[in-house]
């Protein structure tokens, strides 16, 4: 298994070093098309489909920015969400744990009270 893959590289990268490994450069080659969602008409465009100019259709770049401002939108959603449900929750749970105790407290009163008129019934009949 020793080769020229397995070998690691003799110092670290650092964060603006590009490297290459050689069977990492054959996997992305032989990377399957990876298509966008399907448009409305249930059509998908491929990302890698480029015209010979190199420049993406006008279908390409409709569906990434569509695809760009969906992600945008629910980033947005779900922040808005947080800080809107965040304080109704806070209160929601303040609430049912008040009420829990509330009732924990008359139950261990109960049971509280029941154990010792058992033991002084019990103390009373000796």
């Amino acid at each position: 298994m020793s080769g020229p893959e397995s070998v690691p590289p003799q110092g670290v990268p650092t964060l603006t070093e590009v490297l290459v490994w050689p069977a990492a450069a054959a996997s992305a080659a032989a990377a399957p098309q990876v298509p966008f969602p399907a448009t409305e008409a249930g059509v998908g465009v491929a990302l890698t489909e480029q015209p010979p100019g190199g420049l993406p259709t006008e279908e390409q770049l409709v569906q990434r920015v569509l695809l760009d401002l969906q992600r945008q939108v629910d980033l947005m959603l779900e922040y808005r969400l947080r800080e809107a449900l965040t304080p109704l929750l806070a209160r929601a749970a303040d609430s049912i744990i008040r009420d829990a105790r509330g009732e924990l407290a008359s139950t261990l009163r109960e049971v509280v009270a029941r154990a010792v008129a058992q033991e002084l019934a019990r103390h009373r009949t000796r």
